[in-house]
């Protein structure tokens, strides 16, 4: 979906297709088909923007062999789907029954994650529509906080430069520019916003910046246009957003919140906690261990790192941080100029939702993804942007 802001410059909105992940090329072709093509039509456009997961294998195919990627390309053409965005912080895996830590490795002191993340800006640069020159990735924040030494952090920033420098004749090469975004995430290295203005000061490269995520900002209880505003003070690139909602609680210390989270503690993926405290944020690096007795403070809020769909907030006495997203797209795209143009919606939990709230069969979840989209839409037209065919 495309929207004109005031300016008179183009902003992206797509939907992230790791809600449904595949590990191969022939699974994300059929994504396309069984889950993509449905949502886009359920919403009556003829065209939709969808943020592609490629996992290792599918990216590699497409990367070493042109006609697979011509063969993507089209694809998506005729089922009148677009690309300018790739979610490339999951490596391989995230469809399976347990994710957890496993999904910040390899990190940005590994080779691998350097070579994937080249291939993933390729494929990219061969998928985007013919009136788009921008591209953008977003990238694990470095690494998981407990893997990180003085040693891993001198590779990762070797490498990011690296990848600077081949994004660089990449463009040279091709007239595509993609730029990938570090995505802050509670527990890892960069946690916040904050954390990510010295090492991507040291990088100095314009075209490695931060991807904000909604419901990691509201977890670790960054107010948005604090955040924003310091990014924009230390010239960091804000490369894209995911526009996502955490899971809040008000009053955790009473008995019937605490049993409405336990239904929310699955064994798929991580869901970091997080409470702000007098002396600073507490947190637990999932839902389950705040959940036990004295792990973490409960006479405040406490936020959780669980994706929940945007225009259905959890049932009292739980709700969501909704106002969160809308107050940082306010300041993303409300101002006289966009300060980054890709905005994707990123609710992948969807199957791991509390068994009532998850979707039965692909036809609930269309329609969850496109009432997801609906909303978004709204807020943006609300904040002055049109909506383009």
């Amino acid at each position: 979906m495309r929207f004109r802001h005031p300016d008179g410059s183009t902003v992206h909105l797509a939907y992230c297709t790791n809600v449904h992940p595949a590990e191969t090329l022939d699974g994300v072709l059929a994504q396309l088909r069984d889950h993509c093509e449905p949502v886009r039509r359920r919403l009556g456009r003829d065209r939709l923007g969808i943020g592609l997961w490629l996992a290792r294998d599918a990216a590699h195919a497409l990367v070493t062999d042109p006609s697979a990627l011509r063969g993507l390309r089209t694809e998506l053409d005729r089922r009148g789907l677009e690309v300018v965005t790739l979610n490339g912080f999951p490596y391989e895996g995230f469809g399976a029954e347990e994710v957890k830590y496993r999904v910040y490795r390899p990190d940005w002191a590994d080779p691998e994650r350097l070579e994937h993340t080249t291939a993933l800006a390729r494929v990219l640069a061969g998928l985007l529509p013919d009136d788009v020159t921008e591209g953008t990735v977003s990238t694990l924040p470095l690494a998981w906080r407990t893997a990180y030494d003085p040693g891993r952090a001198e590779k990762a920033h070797a490498a990011l430069v690296t990848l600077a420098e081949r994004l660089d004749a990449l463009d040279e090469l091709t007239g595509r520019s993609i730029r990938v975004g570090l995505e802050p995430e509670p527990g890892c290295v960069v946690e916040t916003t904050a954390d990510a203005l010295a090492p991507l000061a040291a990088i100095a490269r314009d075209r490695i910046g931060i991807c904000v995520d909604t419901c990691h900002l509201a977890t670790s209880f960054e107010d948005p246009h604090t955040a924003l505003d310091a990014l924009t003070a230390a010239r960091v690139p804000v490369v894209k957003s995911q526009l996502s909602a955490a899971l809040h609680a008000e009053h955790p210390h009473l008995p019937e919140v605490r049993a409405a989270l336990a239904a929310f503690d699955e064994p798929r993926f991580l869901h970091q906690t997080r409470t702000a405290t007098a002396a600073g944020l507490r947190g637990t690096d999932d839902l389950g261990e705040a959940l036990h007795a004295d792990a973490l403070p409960d006479s405040r809020p406490w936020r959780a790192h669980f994706h929940v769909p945007l225009h259905a907030a959890p049932a009292a006495p739980l709700t969501s941080t909704l106002p969160v997203l809308k107050a940082a797209l306010t300041r993303l795209v409300g101002g006289p100029h966009p300060l980054t143009r890709h905005l994707e919606v990123e609710t992948y939990t969807w199957q791991a939702l509390p068994p009532e709230l998850r979707p039965r069969g692909r036809t609930q979840l269309a329609e969850g993804i496109a009432a997801e989209l609906t909303l978004a839409r709204d807020l943006l037209t609300d904040l002055g942007l049109k909506e383009l065919p």
